[in-house]
C-alpha cells in the first residue's frame, strides 16, 4: 500500500484529472467542436468559396502579417524595456514597471479610441507625422501600432524573470577575456534568453491574431485594405450568415494552430539542441 502511494505524483490525481478534463471540455473543447460542427453544414465547394473570397484573404493577410511584425517589434523593444527595468535603478522605475501592464488593464475599446485620437491627423502625434508624409490612423500602419501596443507586456513579463536570474558575472568574465559588448550580447546573453524570447514572441503573436477592440477604431475598416479577420467574422454574424462566420473562424483557428505548433516545434528543437550540447 505504501509503495502504491509513493508512486502517486499528485494526491487525488483521479479527481483532479476529472475536474481538469471537465473544465477544459466545457470552456475550450465543446465550443471549438461546435464551431467545426456549424461549419460542417457547408459543402466543400461553399466552404472553399467563402475562405477564398478576396475580402477574406486580404483580411487574413493583414491579420497574420501585422501580428507577426508586431510580435517581432515587441521582441526587440520589449527586450530593451525588460533590460532597463531589471538592470537599472532610477526615479520612477516602479511607475514605469506598472505602466507595462496598462494594455492588460485597459478595455480594448478604450485602447483603440486612445490610439486613434493620438495618431489621427488632428492628434498629438499624428499632426507631427502628417507633414512628413507619414499617416498612421486608418492605415495598415495603424493596425501594426495597435497590435504592438497590446502585445508588448507579454514579451516584457516573460523576459523579466530570466533577466533577473542572469548572472552579471558571466558578462564580466567575457569582458575580462577580451570580448566586445556585441560579442557578449551575441554569445553570452542572447543564447541564455532565446527561450523566453521565443515564448514572448509566441504569446504576443497569439494575442495579436485575435485582437479586435483596439484595432477597429484605428484601422478604418476599409474592405481589401484595413479589415482584419475577426472583423470579417463579426460582419458575417451581423448579416446572419452564421455558416460563413463559422467557416472564417475555422480557417482562422486552423492557421493560428499551425503557426503556434510550428513556433513551439522550433522552441522544442532549440531546447533539444541546447540539451544535447550540454
Amino acid at each position: 500500500m505504501a509503495a502504491r502511494k509513493s508512486r502517486r505524483v499528485l494526491p487525488g490525481f483521479g479527481l483532479t484529472l476529472g475536474i481538469t478534463m471537465t473544465y477544459l471540455s466545457l470552456v475550450v473543447l465543446i465550443p471549438l467542436a461546435g464551431l467545426f460542427f456549424r461549419s460542417a453544414a457547408l459543402s466543400p465547394a461553399q466552404f472553399w468559396r467563402i475562405i477564398t473570397d478576396r475580402r477574406v484573404l486580404a483580411a487574413f493577410e493583414l491579420s497574420f502579417g501585422a501580428s507577426l511584425a508586431a510580435a517581432g517589434i515587441n521582441c526587440i523593444f520589449g527586450f530593451v524595456v525588460a533590460w532597463v527595468l531589471v538592470r537599472y535603478t532610477f526615479p520612477g522605475r516602479r511607475i514605469l514597471d506598472a505602466m507595462v501592464d496598462l494594455p492588460f488593464a485597459l478595455p480594448t475599446a478604450v485602447s483603440g479610441i486612445a490610439l486613434a485620437s493620438l495618431y489621427s491627423s488632428h492628434g498629438w502625434i499624428g499632426r507631427m507625422l502628417e507633414p512628413l508624409g507619414v499617416k498612421i490612423a486608418y492605415t495598415r500602419l495603424g493596425v501594426l501600432v495597435a497590435l504592438t501596443f497590446i502585445g508588448i507586456p507579454f514579451v516584457v513579463r516573460t523576459l523579466q524573470p530570466s533577466l533577473a536570474e542572469l548572472d552579471p558575472e558571466l558578462e564580466e568574465a567575457a569582458h575580462s577575456l577580451g570580448a566586445s559588448r556585441a560579442q557578449v550580447f551575441r554569445r553570452v546573453i542572447l543564447p541564455l534568453l532565446r527561450f523566453p524570447l521565443v515564448t514572448g514572441f509566441t504569446l504576443a503573436f497569439a494575442r495579436a491574431v485575435g485582437e479586435y477592440g483596439s484595432v477597429i477604431f484605428i484601422a478604418g475598416n476599409m474592405p481589401l485594405r484595413t479589415e482584419i479577420a475577426p472583423l470579417i467574422t463579426i460582419i458575417k454574424l451581423e448579416q446572419y450568415d452564421y455558416a460563413g462566420a463559422s467557416a472564417v473562424a475555422v480557417l482562422m483557428l486552423v492557421v493560428s494552430l499551425v503557426m503556434l505548433v510550428s513556433i513551439n516545434f522550433v522552441q522544442w528543437r532549440m531546447s533539444a539542441e541546447a540539451t544535447g550540447a550540454d
